[in-house]
């Protein structure tokens, strides 16, 4: 067969040209390598310079140059910033809010173009590779706005003299450790992630892209990835994680799954801390049209949309309340809205099936109950601490839909005042048709009180409130209402009915109806209810509600002081008539012993 093969001249020609042209390749291959590392590491440290005005370095142990195969490996490489740099720009208002140091032990450079980047000064390479890369960025707040230099104002220009353009098809990091420092505080804040995939698409630079604001850093796309995250508040009261975090800056799209936020146990808790205990889990969070850069630079947290789905929040009332009369304000979304360190604008906040639970320790029932809103879905509109943003619009606004224990419909809006100093704001809504006995749970060991049949038709409320005070109108419809009043049962520690109480409530002070007859007019009260600074926001809803629910069906204050007076007499009364009864006796026994005596007496 071989012999067939070359036969023909023309095979023997083509390969002797062919192993003539690989036997020199090869042999030139050892000398190009030498010829050519030195300079690509040279214009690599050039262009690292000029691209940022001296502020970085870069440095590395040794590099290879694979001309067969177009690949370059970097071993040891470092990129550092220049401190005396830094603090000059510092001194000039110029410095950057990030400073960034980066250790790679091998970088590899994939497809590249060695005779295009010396004849026509284009940096062209195919994949650039980071293996084990350990990030460091030091965030300061150095300016709040952009800082342009006179001259070389863009990258593209920086480098202009050395490179007519630099393209990257794709960059990869893998495994990355970061460290994160955080000095714009009142104390440095550290964060640390491991195990992080950063991955950026289509980097060009050159005189089309150096205004191109759809690039970010110059690239079509940058994908961050991390999986597995957990962490603790710096308290050490609560431990933070989530199971995937991915972030895309051509989608401006930030995805977050699996988001949990859990508290240390209640007796470490309120033992360490006098505020109140939240519990939080999220099956997803996606944030649309965010800007990432923006964030990154100047802690600007802007974006369109903010989707929460499926999940749970719970708060738990601290019951150490009474003995911290520190003010609870910042419980106040319209108030804890400015705890978040950033300037913020979220147009619009979707919240899809959450539950939401308060729950509260009745220091005179000694017992806990809890008060459910399921299903929870509806819109913030406005979320906001920009000023410019405020002075368009100081109103946030949440049309929230719920079902109250599970059971009842509730349609609510709220308008929080965002720059009102007594922090402002007001509800309005209604709950609907509902069996009573399913609010006992709440109604139990909270009010002390137990419904025993009832059917609510509605609940309408409208409250005006601020930091101190709540004032509006709540109306309570129901039918065919029978209560049972508790108290503490300390032999049991348990709560247990008071008969005469009972009695009396259903007697002579329960409205069973509301209106009392069909077609009449229904009652409604006009709630004043005074806020003490140890009570949080979700609890001065529930006991604002509570007092105009309470006149609604008469159990008013006025009323149940009159009735526990009436009891008092009542039990004294039949203390005095026992006591009277028991005298009586006595004074029979002493007549009949006193016969006895006398027959005694005469007997003998």
């Amino acid at each position: 067969m071989a012999v067939k093969f070359l036969k023909h001249g023309w095979h023997k020609v083509t390969i002797v040209i062919s192993i003539t042209a690989i036997s020199l390749i090869l042999i030139l291959a050892l000398p190009v390598n030498f010829y050519w590392s030195p300079i690509l590491a040279h214009r690599l440290k050039e262009v690292v310079i000029k691209s940022s005005d001296s502020l970085y370095t870069v440095d590395f142990s040794s590099a290879e140059l694979h001309i067969l195969r177009g690949t370059i490996v970097i071993f040891n490489i470092t990129l550092k910033p220049d401190t005396a740099v830094y603090n000059k720009r510092k001194r000039e208002h110029l410095a950057p809010n990030n400073l960034v140091e980066l250790h790679v032990k091998r970088l590899t450079l994939s497809h590249i173009h060695p005779f295009k980047l010396y004849f026509q000064h284009k940096l062209d390479i195919g994949e650039i590779v980071l293996n084990e890369p350990v990030l460091n960025i030091s965030y300061q707040l150095n300016h709040t706005r952009d800082t342009i230099l006179k001259r070389n104002q863009t990258a593209w220009q920086k480098i202009s003299k050395s490179l007519n353009s630099i393209h990257v098809g794709t960059i990869i990091l893998g495994d990355v450790k970061l460290k994160y420092e955080d000095y714009s505080g009142n104390k440095l804040s550290v964060s640390e992630l491991k195990e992080m995939n950063l991955s950026a698409y289509d980097l060009l630079i050159d005189p089309a892209t150096q205004t191109d604001r759809s690039r970010l850093l110059y690239c079509k796309d940058i994908i961050a990835e991390l999986n597995n995250y957990t962490a603790s508040s710096s308290n050490g009261l609560y431990t933070y994680k989530f199971n995937h975090l991915k972030l895309s800056t051509l989608k401006s799209q930030l995805n977050v799954e699996g988001l949990t936020l859990k508290p240390v146990n209640p007796a470490d808790f309120f033992t360490k801390s006098h505020r109140d205990r939240f519990t939080m889990r999220l099956d997803s969070l996606q944030l649309n049209n965010f800007d990432f850069l923006n964030y990154h630079k100047y802690r600007i947290l802007a974006a369109s949309r903010l989707f929460l789905n499926r999940g749970m929040i719970e708060i738990h009332g601290n019951p150490n309340n009474p003995i911290d009369k520190t003010d609870k304000i910042k419980s106040f979304p319209n108030v804890g809205l400015y705890k978040i360190n950033a300037d913020l604008k979220i147009d619009t906040a979707s919240l899809n099936h959450i539950d939401v639970i308060y729950t509260e320790y009745n220091a005179t029932s000694k017992e806990t109950g809890s008060i459910s809103f399921n299903n929870t879905s509806g819109r913030f509109l406005n979320i906001t601490t920009n000023k410019a943003s405020l002075q368009k619009n100081d109103t946030c606004t949440a049309v929230l839909t719920s079902y109250f224990m599970n059971r009842a419909r509730l349609n609510v809006v709220f308008n929080f005042n965002l720059t009102d100093k007594n922090n402002s704001f007001s509800y309005k809504g209604r709950l609907g048709q509902m069996n009573l006995r399913f609010a006992n749970p709440a109604a139990m060991p909270l009010a002390m009180i137990k419904i025993t049949s009832g059917t609510l038709r509605h609940l309408d409320f409208d409250i005006q409130a601020n930091s101190t005070i709540d004032r509006g109108k709540v109306a309570l419809l129901y039918n065919d209402l029978q209560v049972s009043l508790l108290r503490p049962d300390t032999l049991f520690d348990n709560l247990k009915q008071s008969p005469l109480a009972t009695l009396y409530a259903n007697l002579f002070i329960l409205k069973h109806d509301n209106p009392d007859i069909a077609g009449g007019r229904p009652r409604s009260f006009y709630v004043d209810y005074n806020r003490t600074a140890e009570t949080p926001f979700f609890k001065s809803l529930w006991q604002t509600l509570l007092a105009g629910i309470k006149p609604c069906i008469g159990l008013d204050q006025k009323t149940i002081d009159a009735t526990i007076a009436m009891i008092k007499q009542q039990k004294l009364y039949l203390q005095d008539r026992k006591i009277k009864k028991a005298q009586r006796i006595e004074r029979r026994a002493e007549r009949r012993k006193k016969r006895e005596d006398k027959k005694l007496a005469e007997g003998g």
